[in-house]
């Protein structure tokens, strides 16, 4: 013990002592971007714009600190899959269906010409040329 009395002493009452270390798992440091990669993950199979988006920042921010992290590029890369898939089918299905409608509407002005008709029994408003 050193003397209160003595100059620069500080009384050892001022200070606490530092806890006891805690027995368990280690503390693990955290990872930078690992949390928003994993909920990027899931985001991916559901919402794939919100999912690339989220993906790209907790990879860049995995990079700064220089770490890996697997969820983020299996987010971005899955979400970039399905969104292409997404716009193709998209595609596919207005090259299907928006001939076959106009198709149907050229039919029934042929054969109901302009005007208000009962059809199917909808009422229906066609305006031919």
């Amino acid at each position: 013990m050193t003397d209160p009395n003595t100059p620069g002493a500080v009384p050892s009452s001022q200070y606490p002592t530092a806890p006891p270390p805690a027995y368990g798992a280690p503390v693990q440091p955290t990872v930078p971007g690992k949390t928003l990669g994993i909920v990027a993950f899931i985001l991916s199979f559901f919402m794939q714009v919100i999912a690339l988006i989220l993906g790209i920042v907790a990879l860049v921010q995995s990079k700064k600190a220089g770490n890996k992290n697997g969820f983020a590029l299996a987010a971005i890369i899955i979400s970039s899959v399905l969104l292409v898939i997404g716009i193709i089918i998209a595609i596919v299905i207005f090259a299907v269906f928006v001939p076959a409608a106009a198709e149907e509407y050229l039919r029934l002005c042929a054969e109901y010409g302009s005007g208000v008709h009962d059809i199917g029994g909808a009422t229906v408003t066609l305006q031919c040329n």
